[in-house]
This record gives structure tokens, C-alpha cells and sequence, in this order.
């Protein structure tokens, strides 16, 4: 009986899901605050069509799950809210980009069971000044963290996706310089 009971036991451990705490290190209007130094600017929204729509696809080797993007601006900075799954879970960041280079990146909300680490500024200061070639790929090595390589693998693209993005809304906002006949 006791051993039936036991059995009976492990089969639901095992057949239970993987239990995984939501942790939320910070929140998006907190993000985009400390961003800006306290100077927040209005929400605005690059649509992902066309070209830009395969060109992001190309960063994360998928289509991104949403059609349009929220971003704020002001001046040369742009602040992104992206999500990417690690494993089975996605992770939030927060990316900060000035002047087509990385200027900070954070953890806001992690839903994974494992590599959570990446959190920490010792591993996030890498991205920093970190910038794209015109493949979209960024000009330096990230080092990982054992245990947590699909955070980190998610992490870059999502620096990537960032800095392509940026690239985008400073393509748009330039002024056009008028045809020479």
C-alpha cells in the first residue's frame, strides 16, 4: 500500500508542471522614467511590415509575435520594451539606445525557471556601446553564462532587434535632402 501510495506520489511530481516564479525587477513606465531621466516622452509605434517585418524576423529567426512596437524618443535616445522567449517563457527587457549604440539593458520581467542571472550588471554591461553592421549583427562578443544560454542567446537578439529598430527611426526622422536636377 505504502509503496502504491509512493508511486502514486511521483507520477504527479513528475506529470506536475515545472513550477517557476514570475519575477518583475522593474516596470516598464519605471524603465522608460529612469530613461529619460525622469523626462518621460510620449509613446509612439514602428509598425513591422515589409521590409522591416523580414529584416527582424532575420534577427530572431522568427517572425516577432507582434505587429507593431512601442518605443519612446527623445532626441537621439530610444527606449524599447521587447519580449523574446528564453526557453518556454518570455523575457522582458528594457533597451536604451543612443546614437545607434547600446546604452543600457535590463531584465524588466523574467518568467523562466532557470538563468535568471542575466540580470545582473556584470553580464548586461557587455552590451554596452555594442552596435550592429548592416547584417544586424552586433560588433562584439557576448560571453555567456552556463545554465543560462537560451536567456542570453534571447537577450542578444533582442539588443540586436533593438539597435535595427533604432536604425529604422533614425532612417525615418532624417531630413530628406531635396533632388539636384
Amino acid at each position: 500500500m505504502m509503496k502504491t501510495l509512493r508511486q502514486i506520489l511521483c507520477i504527479i511530481f513528475l506529470l506536475a508542471p515545472q513550477a517557476h516564479a514570475v519575477e518583475v525587477y522593474q516596470t516598464g513606465a519605471e524603465f522608460v522614467e529612469e530613461a529619460f531621466s525622469g523626462e518621460t516622452p510620449s509613446a509612439r509605434a514602428i509598425w513591422l511590415t515589409g521590409d522591416l517585418k523580414g529584416r527582424v524576423a532575420g534577427v530572431l529567426g522568427h517572425a516577432y509575435r507582434e505587429l507593431r512596437v512601442r518605443y519612446w524618443a527623445l532626441g537621439d535616445r530610444t527606449a524599447w520594451i521587447l519580449e523574446e522567449v528564453g526557453k518556454v517563457e518570455p523575457i522582458t527587457l528594457g533597451v536604451v539606445v543612443k546614437r545607434g549604440q547600446i546604452e543600457a539593458v535590463k531584465v524588466l520581467t523574467y518568467r523562466e525557471s532557470r538563468g535568471w542571472e542575466i540580470r545582473f550588471p556584470v553580464f548586461m554591461n557587455q552590451y554596452r556601446g555594442a552596435q550592429v553592421d548592416s547584417n544586424e549583427k552586433l560588433d562584439r562578443k557576448i560571453d555567456g553564462i552556463s545554465g543560462a544560454t537560451l536567456s542570453v542567446r534571447a537577450t542578444t537578439r533582442l539588443a540586436r532587434m533593438a539597435l535595427a529598430l533604432h536604425r529604422e527611426v533614425e532612417q525615418a526622422s532624417a531630413p530628406t535632402q531635396p533632388k539636384t536636377p
